[in-house]
């Protein structure tokens, strides 16, 4: 959990986080219970990075490709009209 929590954040789960705290600032300064309620929803959405229903759809790995494939000589051909 601590790791989940630690690690992999990106510019969108910044942002979600950001956008969680300032509606939380406004549910407070205006005392709504609704809109805080909401507010913990957008802080612990990206906290426990969570999202698109829990199915972390959301989430991206970076995958290393070591073949030797990406490495391979483009060829291209010339058209000639």
């Amino acid at each position: 959990m601590k790791q989940a929590i630690l690690n992999n954040w990106n510019f969108s789960r910044a942002l979600r986080l950001i956008i969680g705290v300032v509606i939380l600032m406004q549910a407070i300064s205006t005392k709504d219970i609704t809109i805080g309620i909401l507010a913990l929803l957008f802080i612990m959405m990206p906290v426990l990075n969570i999202g698109c229903c829990g199915s972390g759809a959301c989430t991206y790995s970076i995958k290393k490709n070591n073949d030797n494939d990406s490495q391979k000589e483009t060829t291209y051909e010339e058209v000639v009209k």
